[in-house]
């Protein structure tokens, strides 16, 4: 069911609440249970509200909402919506609903980042090496696959699919080649890299990926009538005067920097970007300037449910995120894929 423009508006405050009360479910439920009165007690207490001064709640309710939940699930908001709003946007800029944001070689470049740091040593001195490597090794990626598909000033944009196809498996190829020199315990720390997590997140990562992705969706929120005109075809675009290859780099960019900076805080989490935009599309039309807060809200609301799931479902234990992720996308991807070969085939 398609819901109608005048209807969109509805379909953003819902969503929003549908991610607050996911939230809270985040903050109350765990190993140890907090009532969500407590838990939102300490944190207006911590942030000097009016009306929670003097509320009284435990030291240890303290430390796991205050130091263990609260960035942990913040981390989650911040990296679904980046990867909600950028597959959104990928799969504009492709006009195909199977692309996601690693399309280009972004998750393939962080993880070829990330086993540079460990094994150079460099993420066992500091807590900010292997972001920052994933992230460097993400922005080379997709200058990489820029530069390959770019002829005369144009970027035809099956040249750059293909090219980030070959960047993908080139750069899986050297990552394979250095974890093969890699002793036991370097490959255990790629490994629950490379799963996608949010487990041990802290405020030092709130704080890195904040600025990033929030500059990034505000901007893409802004250029979204401009990739309306885009999705319409290369030929309409250049009608009305768009500067085709300007925007649909400044798109791409946006996009890939906005997903690198949430892989270098949460890991490789797949099918976030691949499958919210498209049920957002479903539910509210194709229109860009309402899929793509819709995709960011979506996207923040399913990644932040996933880990709540995970750490629910198997107490003291817990599923990582990003298996949850897969495990509840690929059924829906099959899907999509087999709606797809009916349609063309």
């Amino acid at each position: 069911m398609i819901i109608k423009r005048e209807r969109s508006p509805l379909a953003i405050i819902l969503l929003a609440v549908l991610l607050v009360v996911i939230a809270c479910v985040s903050l109350t439920f765990g190993q140890i249970d907090v009532p969500v009165g407590k838990a939102l007690a300490v944190i207006g207490s911590q942030l000097n509200l009016p009306g929670f001064t003097g509320v009284d709640y435990s030291r240890e309710q303290l430390a796991v909402i205050w130091y263990i939940r609260l960035p942990r699930m913040l981390v989650g908001v911040l990296v679904g919506a980046a990867l909600g709003i950028s597959g959104a946007v990928m799969q504009g800029i492709f006009s195909n609903p199977l692309a996601d944001p690693g399309l280009i070689g972004i998750s393939s470049g962080a993880a070829t980042g990330a086993v540079l740091s460990i094994a150079l040593g460099a993420a066992s001195g500091s807590m900010f090496a292997m972001p920052a490597f994933a992230f460097c090794g993400s922005i080379c990626a997709v200058c990489l696959t820029v530069f390959l598909a770019m002829r005369n000033g144009k970027i035809p944009v099956m040249t750059l699919l293909l090219a980030g196809v070959a960047v993908g498996m080139l750069l899986g190829a050297i990552t394979s080649g250095l974890l093969t020199f890699m002793n036991e315990q370097k490959l255990q720390q790629y490994l629950f890299w490379m799963v996608g997590g949010l487990d041990y997140r802290r405020w030092e990562h709130v704080y890195l990926a904040v600025g990033p992705v929030l500059c990034g969706i505000i901007i893409m929120c802004l250029l979204a009538r401009h990739l309306n005109i885009l999705v319409l075809g290369e030929t309409e675009a250049k009608a009305v005067g768009m500067p085709v290859t300007a925007f649909r780099m400044g798109l791409l960019f946006v996009a890939a920097m906005t997903t690198a900076t949430s892989v270098c805080v949460s890991g490789n989490i797949g099918f976030v970007g691949l499958v919210i935009p498209h049920m957002m599309r479903m539910l509210i039309g194709p229109d860009h300037r309402v899929l793509l807060p819709a995709s960011a809200l979506g996207g923040a609301a399913f990644l932040v449910f996933c880990d709540s799931l995970g750490r629910i479902i198997m107490p003291p234990a817990e599923v990582r995120v990003g298996i949850m992720t897969a495990f509840l996308g690929t059924p829906y991807f099959l899907y999509l894929l087999r709606r797809m070969q009916k349609q063309f085939f």
